[in-house]
């Protein structure tokens, strides 16, 4: 049989339907478990080593008021993150997290991930010191 199509002609013998198999597609459950629960640990894992540089060092590079500032953002998303986690982890994974939500713990872990590259590179520079060498 010859098909016109476009004024294209197309000679069709025989339709295949050819069925892909997909694995079966994971459950909401699943796929909490899968994507957000690495995620928490992620966020627990980088605001602990902030709070722990913010708390241990005096970084010339910022007023002590910047400084106290992000501790104070770090120690509140800290607790929203454990939180979350707590949920997350009594629910069996039956509790999400709004986006909208996630989104701000980005922006503060990737400032985060500013100060302590800024600390490093000035370091390196040998224009950075820290309290202990100071004196």
């Amino acid at each position: 049989m010859l098909r016109n199509i476009n004024n294209a002609k197309i000679k069709v013998s025989k339709i295949v339907i050819i069925r892909i198999m997909f694995p079966s597609q994971p459950t909401e459950n699943e796929l909490l478990k899968t994507i957000l629960e690495p995620l928490l640990e992620d966020f627990t894992h980088w605001f602990s080593r902030s709070r722990l540089l913010l708390e241990s060092e005096r970084l010339s590079f910022l007023s002590l008021e910047e400084q106290n500032d992000l501790l104070a953002r770090v120690k509140n998303a800290q607790q929203e993150v454990a939180t979350a986690h707590l949920l997350f982890k009594t629910t069996g994974g039956q509790v999400g997290i709004e986006a909208k939500m996630l989104l701000p713990w980005h922006q503060l872990v990737a400032e985060c991930w500013g100060v302590s590259s800024r600390r490093r590179r000035l370091q390196g520079w040998g224009e950075y010191q820290s309290p202990q060498t100071d004196a």
